[in-house]
């Protein structure tokens, strides 16, 4: 059993999977990093300074104790932070897009050339054959 499970995670489909994962972890901190750290500070910048983060619709005000600790915290329907979300999306969407367009032209096969005319023998072949007819 021991020998099958090895032979199972020594396939080449297993370790491709494995590095997939990995290297789909690392590009998701990149682009998050991207989308929050430089795009979305842009994007407020263009929208009047507002972060979508903070934006909600309260329903209840959260209430304050006497001693000024919250007993009963604010429901709110934070409706910014699905905003960014949804900004994120589209950016991701886009960024993704861009790259891969540029794998499916990389990768675009070069033309066949063009097949050459018959040879000589092959000429001579066909007016043999013609001759017969």
């Amino acid at each position: 059993m021991f020998k099958e499970f090895k032979d199972f995670i020594m396939t080449g489909n297993v370790i491709d999977l494995a590095v997939a994962v990995i290297l789909a972890g690392a590009v998701s901190a990149v682009v998050k990093g991207f989308v929050n750290l430089i795009m979305m500070p842009i994007i407020g910048h263009f929208t009047g300074g507002i972060d979508f983060a903070d934006l909600k619709l309260v329903l209840s005000e959260a209430i304050l104790g006497a001693d000024g600790i919250v007993t009963k915290p604010e429901n709110a329907i934070m409706y910014g932070a699905w905003v960014n979300t949804i900004i994120s999306l589209v950016i991701v969407g886009f960024v993704l897009f861009l790259i891969v367009k540029a794998y499916n032209k990389a990768r675009k096969p070069k033309a066949a050339p063009a097949p050459a005319g018959p040879t000589k023998e092959e000429q001579l072949l066909m007016e043999i054959r013609d001759a017969i007819k």
